[in-house]
């Protein structure tokens, strides 16, 4: 790989160093989130994100990442290597500092880097310290620098080791399974965020090898986010062929925006600080949306559609019904709150992206006529429709004794009143919902069957939406709201359980149900409050007071071939449950509602952008991507219906 520019003045003297690095080993979730497969995939992110910054700063347009067969990641890059020469303040090389000292890098001191993703400066030497071994290979002043850690300990000072073309960094590491709790990355995850990261850096080609099975993925996006804005619209029906794009700098701070407007209801708008993700927007998403609402309203009272007399206006939940939205920023200190770096707090970054998105977005209004009016007619259609919402929500919610709600008819509620406490069930049918109710422990359990399949919300708009009697019951017993009055704080159970037949109609309502939180309550999910209940499959009679519970037709079988090893001619009897309601109480309380026995899962969303996709790919309107996806998947999936 060849360097993309020459080196610049980056020297050892541009590593600062804040403190050592300790107690990371003892405390790895401080650093990495968790020890499972998350904390496993940021030990691979960190890496990266140092090659990605190199590109950030013009340096780097190649990066290589490799799983090998024995668990090890290689990341490569060609950008101007870790510098060798030895560290003021340490009097020790700089390759060694960045790798062995918490808080030593290029990007405290300024001169490294002007922008940078791995700003706490903890990434790569966290990452050697939870690494059974680390090598580190630099391609710098022609020779190939090497040293090599053993759980964050040089094994042998930086050495040279001969001549080397071209410059860059090479990072190779295990990590420690003393540490992890699993080894086995997921390849579509990291794909997903690779795929992300060569949107978010034009020109940058990131190359994924997968040793483990044989598979390689490379991503190279000349178009950038607008290139990652058809994406997202693949498998939507466009109203402008032709994305917004803007890319301005100001003070500093460059500003990148696109937008795309589809048919569609759903809000698909994500927002990137330096090429980090904040899921929790901040003040460059607050700055957009609020051009954006000023700006289409502005445009539709120029076009005489909208009067300063009328009543009507273009709110902005109205003008992101159907948006599809890129929002990046790439700035010198960005001030994330905490670790996560979920939320950008920059005031002036909100005032930047507010004055670049109205003043383009407003030229490209007039220069776009024909496409201006349809995205106008669309948010004054998402207006009107709002209205209508709002008529139909006025029906659900009367005054009562109890919080100022009327709670559904059906909703057999707990008699807890503090929430983190709490839990509700949504149960498939009556039948199931008869067992759940006497089953529940009345304290904290509440119960809401539901009827039939809800509506599927991909596909409706929200006055129809909230016509809906089951998705109308789902709202006033969380008790939150939706869209522009969702509040979290009056969530009135901590846990929320999906609970669905184990059969294909079971299947199709649970992704129903995650459809309709996904577009509607998707903080409910980040925050961990969605959970999947799983009922078994099978009940197996071992003997006459014994039997167990399984949970896959693969349990079942190594369960089976390991009883007729014992006793080849005893004949098994086998129980299939095919529905909720087939189980007494007894057994539904034993198997899946005692907090003691049951197993529920968390719903986590890893990638947004991602899910957004498969959402929109499941439950739309196209059907070759989703006849593509079943053919593809079928196999290994249980139960799929979509």
């Amino acid at each position: 790989m060849q360097p993309a520019a020459p080196a610049s003045s980056y020297s050892a003297a541009d590593i600062t160093v804040l403190e050592g690095l300790e107690a990371v080993r003892k405390r790895p979730g401080m650093y990495i989130g968790s020890t499972d497969v998350r904390g496993l995939h940021h030990l691979v992110y960190e890496v990266v994100d140092n090659a990605v910054d190199e590109a950030l700063a013009g340096y780097c347009n190649a990066i290589r990442v490799t799983i090998g067969a024995d668990h090890t990641v290689s990341v490569a890059d060609n950008g101007r290597g870790i510098p060798v020469d030895i560290q003021p303040q340490t009097g020790r090389p700089a390759l060694e500092v960045v790798m062995t000292m918490l808080h030593a890098g290029g990007k405290f001191g300024g001169a490294g880097y002007k922008v940078s993703g791995g700003l706490h400066g903890v990434g790569v030497s966290v990452v050697n310290a939870l690494s059974a071994w680390l090598r580190a290979e630099v391609r710098r002043d022609g020779q190939l620098w090497v040293q090599e850690y053993r759980r964050g300990t040089p094994v042998a000072p930086v050495r040279a080791v001969g001549p080397a073309e071209g410059t860059g960094t090479t990072v190779s590491f295990l990590p420690d399974r003393e540490i992890f709790e699993t080894l086995d990355y997921q390849y579509e995850t990291l794909l997903q965020r690779f795929r992300e990261m060569a949107y978010l850096t034009k020109g940058l080609r990131i190359t994924f090898v997968d040793e483990r099975h044989d598979r390689e993925h490379s991503f190279y996006f000349e178009g950038g986010i607008v290139s990652f804005v058809r994406h997202l619209n693949q498998n939507r029906q466009v109203i402008h062929p032709r994305p917004f794009y803007v890319e301005k700098q100001v003070n500093g701070t460059l500003v990148e925006i696109a937008l795309q407007y589809n048919d569609g209801f759903a809000e698909s708008t994500y927002s990137f600080a330096n090429n980090i993700n904040t899921v929790d927007g901040g003040t460059h998403l607050t700055g957009f949306r609020t051009a954006l609402t000023r700006t289409l309203n502005t445009y539709a009272r120029k076009l005489g559609v909208l009067k300063d007399s009328d009543k009507l206006s273009i709110t902005g939940e109205d003008s992101r019904q159907g948006l599809t939205a890129i929002i990046s920023v790439k700035l010198r200190e960005p001030q994330f709150e905490g670790q996560t770096k979920g939320k950008l707090g920059n005031s002036e970054v909100g005032v930047q992206v507010q004055t670049v998105a109205s003043d383009a977005l407003a030229t490209w209004l007039e220069s776009n006529p024909n496409d201006a009016r349809r995205i106008i007619e669309k948010c004054l259609t998402a207006a009107r429709a709002r209205e209508a919402a709002q008529r139909a929500k006025e029906l659900i919610i009367r005054k009562s004794a109890l919080e100022g709600m009327t709670l559904p008819g059906k909703l057999a509620d707990c008699t807890e009143r503090d929430p983190s406490k709490c839990e509700l069930y949504l149960v498939e049918g009556d039948s199931a919902g008869g067992s759940a109710k006497q089953a529940r422990d009345r304290r904290f359990q509440a119960v809401l069957p539901l009827r039939g399949k809800i509506l599927n919300v991909e596909r409706a708009r929200p006055d129809k939406m909230l016509a809906n009697e089951e998705i109308r019951a789902i709202i006033t017993a969380l008790g939150t709201d939706i869209g522009e009055r969702f509040n979290a704080d009056k969530l009135r159970y901590g846990r929320i359980i999906l609970m669905c037949d184990a059969d294909v109609d079971g299947s199709h309502i649970r992704t129903l149900l995650l459809t309709f939180f996904f577009r509607n309550m998707e903080s409910l999910i980040t925050n961990g409050h969605l959970f999947i209940a799983q009922p078994p499959l099978y009940r197996i009679q071992l003997g006459r007071n014994e039997h167990r519970w399984v949970y896959s037709d693969r349990e079942r079988d190594e369960l089976i071939e390991q009883l007729k090893k014992r006793n080849p001619d005893k004949e098994i009897p086998i129980q299939r449950y095919k529905g909720l309601g087939e189980m007494n109480p007894e057994q539904l309380w034993e198997t899946t509602m005692n907090p003691a026995t049951r197993t529920v899962l968390k719903v986590e969303i890893e990638d947004a952008a991602a899910a957004d996709s498969i959402f929109d790919m499941l439950m739309g309107d196209a059907v070759p991507p989703r006849r593509k996806f079943i053919q593809t998947h079928a196999r290994s999936v249980r139960n799929l219906d979509v």
